[in-house]
């Protein structure tokens, strides 16, 4: 799911704010507007063995259907595990007056990717005086003396 290209996105070849249709694989959790906004596990795909999309609930329950053309369907995207620092240089923009930190976003559906953490100098300072404290805490874990 987090691999995904956005079909609106100029740079994709389609004309901004169109959409392709919904098409979820096997496995997506998807939520179904016509079925109350609940969300499911689709579980069968339209095409030789189902004319419309199956879905039943993540932790088990009755199956319910969703129309073929996905129109009811809202992928529901994976979450956010933790963020990590990428082991690539920082940015300052003097004119926006902002940082750039590089950092990969790992999800809990297992997929990663990079993105930037953008701050502006309130927040520069912040992180600067957050990290100064971990390691700080560190320090003292390790019975050393800062």
């Amino acid at each position: 799911m987090t691999g995904r290209a956005a079909p609106h996105l100029p740079s994709q070849g389609a004309e901004l704010g169109t959409a392709a249709p919904l098409s979820p694989r096997l496995g997506d959790l998807a939520r179904d507007t016509a079925h109350g906004g609940e969300i499911g596990v689709v579980i069968a795909l339209p095409g030789a063995d189902a004319a419309t999309y199956h879905l039943r609930p993540p932790g088990g329950g009755e199956e319910w259907t969703a129309p073929a053309d996905g129109t009811t369907l809202r992928l529901v995207p994976a979450q956010v595990t933790y963020v990590v620092s990428a082991r690539r240089d920082v940015a300052y923009d003097h004119r926006a007056q902002q940082g750039a930190l590089p950092v990969r976003v790992h999800f809990e559906d297992g997929g990663n990717t990079e993105s930037l953490l953008v701050l502006d100098p309130g927040q520069l300072e912040l992180l600067h005086y957050q990290v100064g404290r971990i390691i700080e805490l560190r320090g003292r874990a390790r019975g050393c003396a800062i």
